[in-house]
């Protein structure tokens, strides 16, 4: 069995996988090893890997659940439907409707009452130059936050809302329409307890709309202040794609972003899976913000 070696790449997040040929799957050594170097470095990149869509998927089975990408069908690979197409060449003769994918800082399905546990991206073709991702840690994140602060957000639940994904409303009509159907308004903890590392960190985003309890006006200065601080410099790592690279990451306690720091008459072609994660979360009714009480039993209900 081939040794593992991990590299970090940055302060924050990130390290390098090399000594694994994912072709030839895991043996039980490498797999612990991998995912020991997973919860440390929270995104993991593995260089190199001449996987196709069954394979990825193979792959990303070692470690949980693969989602089936319901919440988001037109988007899957027509013959694989546990591998999201994250991809600005055309689809059918039309633009793809995920060439923009990903332009706000998010954490992946947080919109749904099973947010991704985790997510594996592999890099197909990219432009020449630019294209890249970056990931923020919500461990440093909360853990910067003041004593008096935290206590203020432990109580909180905030609102996730599928329109908040950046360039939604340019998407074909119909779908939005079924999107929206398929995904109400949820609220999430803003303070959330990793399951298998037992530390606290926040779980806000670009894509969360307002504070269970309060109106979007007193939720946003809030809102922009966690969102500011959450991706501050010194808490992310910035990824430069290669092809064949596949970069995984741990939705619970990272948030990315995709930049479109790039020639968008090139090609940048990646397929995605994802971790089905915990239940979690209540739907919201969107018919304005919840009173106190009306706030209180839904957090009661799913306590």
């Amino acid at each position: 069995m081939s040794e593992i070696k991990v590299r970090p790449l940055g302060y924050a997040a990130g390290a390098a996988v090399s000594g694994l040929d994912l072709r030839d799957g895991l043996q039980p050594g490498q797999l612990e090893a991998l995912r020991a170097a997973w919860r440390e470095h929270l995104v993991l990149v593995l260089p190199g890997q001449e996987l196709n869509a069954q394979q990825l998927i193979a792959f990303t089975r070692n470690f949980g659940e693969v989602e089936r990408n319901d919440s988001v069908p037109y988007y899957r690979d027509p013959d694989y439907p546990e591998v999201l197409l994250v991809t600005n060449k055309p689809r059918d003769g039309k633009p793809s409707q995920t060439r923009n994918t990903g332009r706000n800082w998010h954490s992946d399905l947080s919109y749904t009452s099973r947010p991704a546990m985790g997510s594996v991206l592999m890099c197909k073709e990219k432009p020449p130059v630019g294209g890249d991702t970056m990931f923020a840690n919500m461990y440093m994140a909360y853990d910067s936050l003041s004593a008096t602060f935290k206590r203020f957000l432990d109580d909180l639940h905030a609102v996730h809302d599928i329109t908040l994904i950046k360039g939604f409303e340019r998407r074909d009509p119909a779908q939005i329409a079924e999107l929206k159907k398929r995904n109400p308004p949820i609220a999430h903890p803003v303070v959330r307890t990793h399951p298998e590392t037992g530390r606290k960190l926040l779980f806000i985003s670009d894509r969360v709309r307002s504070f269970v309890g309060m109106t979007e006006d007193e939720s946003r200065p809030i809102l922009d202040f966690l969102n500011r601080h959450a991706t501050s410099p010194e808490f992310v790592y910035r990824h430069r794609w290669d092809v064949n690279d596949i970069v995984m990451w741990d939705n619970r306690c990272t948030l990315h972003i995709a930049l479109p720091d790039f020639d968008q008459s090139k090609p940048r072609h990646m397929m995605r899976c994802s971790l089905l994660g915990e239940p979690s979360g209540y739907v919201i009714q969107d018919d304005g913000p919840m009173d106190e009480q009306a706030a209180r039993s839904a957090i009661a209900a799913v306590s």
